[in-house]
C-alpha cells in the first residue's frame, strides 16, 4: 500500500498528483521518517538487550544513544550518527576489552546498521566495518582464532570513518549513488536551529515575528508575554508564581521602551498605534491583578487579548509596502499587506460539530502575489460551494473546481491563472520567485512562513512545475515536532501565505465532501491590488 508523500493537487477522482521528488513512499518508508517512533524503540531494544556481564562504559554509551534520539526528535540523522558512534566504540570495546560472545558481539548487527543509514545518502555503506584505536592488551584471550579477532589500528581506516561520517552530516553524495539520484539537502539543519530551542507553533507569534520591522523594544515586551503559555504549562497555581515573573517583566520592560516603541510607529498611523499602546498598559496593569487573585483560568484569556494590542503596534510600524514585487507579476492581484477571511465550514458525519468558522490571516507583506490571488478568489466566490477534496491527517486540500481543469480559469483569458512559487527568505527583503530554496542551494536558509503551526496555509502546485500554482490550496495538520522550521519536506518548497489563528483545531475533524459554505474577507480587503474580480463584474 503506498501513501502519498508531500502535498499534491487532486482532481476530482480524489487522485493525488505527488509534488514531492520520488513520487510516493510505502507506509514502511514513511515510518522511517518519524524518529520519535522509530529510533526510540530501536535504542530502547539495543539497551535492554545488553547483558548484565557487559561493561559500565557500553551501557553508558547505549543510553547516550537513547537520550540524543530522544531529544533530537527532528534529526533522525543525528539519532543515526550516535547510533552508528555507539556502535563502533561498542564493537571495538567487544573485539579487546570484552568477553567473547557471538551473541552479545553483534547486537548491533549489520542487519540494523543498514536498515538505519538506508535513510541517509550512505545507503552503499552496508559493509562498513567499525574502526577504532584502542590498542588489545598483550594477555587478551579475544585473540583466540575460534572467536573474533582484533585488528591493529589504521590511520586509513579511521581517515575513512570520519570522511563518512561527514558524508551523512552534510548530505554529500557517497560513492555508488544512482545517477539518476537528485541532489539533497542537507540532513542536519544549521545547528543554531537547533540549539535555539523548540520551534515556534503559534500562529499568532509566527505572524508577529514575519512582520517587516525591527524594534526590539516592542519585541521585548512581546516575548514575556508569548512566555506566559509555557508557564501555565506548569501545574496548579504554581503556574502563577512563574507568570507573575513574565507579567513584571512586561511591564518594566513596557515602561523602559515606551519612547523607542512609539518612535517606531508609522507617521499615518501613530495615533493609532499610541491608543493600542495605552491599551496595553492598562491590561498589564489587569493581568497583574488577576495573577495577584491567583485567577489562573483568566490567564489565557488576558494574554491572548495583550497579545493582539502587541500584533497591532507592530503592524503600526509598517509604513507602507516595503518592497517593489518584480515587474512580469505587477498586473497580478497582490495583497499589499495582510487581509483576514472567515471559512465556513459544513461538516458531515459528525454529530458533534455541524459546522465552524475558521478565522484566517493571510500575509501578503511575505507572499502579495500568492495571498492576492486568494483573496481575489474569495471575492470571486470561487470556494464557495466547493468540497474539501483532501483529508488524510497530513494535510485538508480544496480548490480544484468541477470540470478537467485542476485551477481557476481566467475568463479574460479563457486560461488557468497561475502564480509563480513564491518564498520570502529569513534576512532578505523581497521573496525568491520560480525556485525552491532546494534548487537556489539555500540549504540552511529558513523562510519567514515557516510550516510549523496546525493549520499553516499554502498554495499546491504540480510536481516538476514550480509555477503551477492556481486556485489549490491546503493546510497542514502535522505537530511541528515533526516538521520543524527549515527540516521538513515543505519549508521553502511551497509557497505559505497565511495562518488559521481561531478554531485551528477542529481541521483534524474535516472530511473529505465536507463542504465549505463561504468564504469572507473580514479585515484587509482595502490592501488587495489589481483585483480582477472588479473587472469581471
Amino acid at each position: 500500500m503506498h501513501i502519498c508523500k508531500g502535498v499534491g493537487r487532486v482532481n476530482r477522482r480524489g487522485d493525488c498528483h505527488v509534488l514531492q521528488r520520488g513520487g510516493c513512499v510505502t507506509a514502511h518508508e514513511r515510518a522511517l521518517t518519524q524518529p520519535a517512533y522509530v529510533f526510540l524503540p530501536i535504542t530502547l531494544s539495543i539497551y535492554l538487550s545488553i547483558p548484565p556481564t557487559q561493561s559500565y562504559d557500553t551501557t553508558i554509551l547505549v543510553i547516550c544513544c537513547l537520550f540524543l534520539s530522544h531529544y533530537f526528535l527532528s534529526s533522525s540523522s543525528l539519532c543515526l550518527i550516535s547510533m552508528a558512534a555507539a556502535n563502533a566504540m561498542i564493537t571495538c570495546h567487544h573485539h579487546y576489552c570484552a568477553p567473547s560472545s557471538s551473541s552479545t558481539a553483534t547486537f548491533f548487527n549489520s542487519t540494523t546498521l543498514k536498515y538505519s543509514l538506508s535513510l541517509t545518502n550512505a545507503a552503499k555503506l552496508k559493509n562498513f566495518n567499525a574502526r577504532c584505536s584502542h590498542q588489545p592488551p598483550q594477555h587478551s584471550h579475544f585473540h583466540n582464532q575460534h572467536h573474533h579477532k582484533g585488528k591493529p589500528f589504521s590511520l586509513k581506516h579511521c581517515a575513512i570513518s570520519i570522511a563518512l561520517a561527514v558524508g551523512i552530516m552534510t548530505g554529500v553524495p557517497t560513492i555508488g549513488v544512482p545517477g539518476d539520484a537528485h541532489a539533497a539537502s542537507p540532513v542536519l539543519p544549521d545547528l543554531s536551529v537547533l540549539i535555539s530551542g523548540p520551534p515556534i507553533k503559534d500562529p499568532g507569534a509566527l505572524l508577529r515575528y514575519a512582520l517587516p520591522i525591527d524594534n526590539k523594544a516592542i519585541r521585548e515586551v512581546q516575548k514575556p508575554l508569548e512566555d506566559i503559555t509555557d508557564s501555565l504549562k506548569i501545574a496548579g497555581v504554581k503556574a502563577l508564581d512563574s507568570v507573575e515573573r513574565n507579567v513584571r517583566q512586561v511591564s518594566r520592560t513596557l515602561k523602559q521602551g515606551k519612547t523607542l516603541i512609539v518612535s517606531g510607529l508609522a507617521e499615518s498611523k501613530k495615533e493609532h498605534g499610541v491608543e493600542l499602546l495605552n491599551k496595553l498598559e492598562a491590561g498589564i496593569d489587569e493581568l497583574e491583578l488577576i495573577v495577584q487573585d491567583r485567577n489562573r483560568d483568566a490567564v489565557a484569556p488576558k494574554q491572548k487579548e495583550l497579545l493582539q494590542y502587541v500584533g497591532g503596534v507592530e503592524e503600526d510600524m509598517v509604513d507602507g509596502f516595503p518592497y517593489e514585487v518584480p515587474e512580469e507579476y505587477q498586473n497580478l492581484p497582490l495583497l499589499k499587506g495582510r487581509a483576514a477571511v472567515d471559512m465556513k465550514v459544513k461538516i458531515k458525519d459528525n454529530p458533534n460539530l455541524e459546522e465552524c468558522v475558521f478565522h484566517i490571516v493571510l500575509d501578503g507583506y511575505n507572499a502579495p502575489v500568492t495571498a492576492g490571488n486568494f483573496v481575489d478568489l474569495v471575492e470571486r466566490h470561487f470556494y464557495d460551494g466547493m468540497e474539501i477534496q483532501r483529508a488524510d491527517g497530513f494535510v485538508v486540500q480544496t480548490g480544484d473546481p468541477e470540470g478537467p481543469a485542476e485551477g481557476f480559469i481566467d475568463p479574460s483569458t479563457e486560461k488557468i491563472r497561475t502564480v509563480p512559487l513564491e518564498l520570502m527568505v529569513e534576512g532578505e527583503k523581497t521573496p525568491v520567485y520560480g525556485a525552491t530554496l532546494e534548487e537556489l542551494g539555500l540549504y540552511k536558509a529558513q523562510t519567514k512562513l515557516p510550516f510549523n503551526a496546525f493549520g499553516t496555509m499554502a498554495m499546491a502546485r504540480d510536481e516538476f512545475e514550480n509555477n503551477s500554482g492556481s486556485s489549490q490550496v491546503f493546510w497542514l495538520l502535522k505537530e511541528s515536532e515533526l516538521t520543524p522550521s527549515n527540516a521538513n519536506i515543505l519549508d521553502g518548497r511551497y509557497a505559505v501565505f497565511g495562518y488559521v489563528t481561531e478554531n485551528e483545531d477542529y481541521l483534524a475533524d474535516l472530511k473529505v465532501g465536507d463542504v465549505i459554505e463561504s468564504i469572507q474577507v473580514v479585515s484587509g480587503l482595502d490592501n488587495l491590488v489589481n483585483p480582477s474580480y472588479k473587472i469581471a463584474g
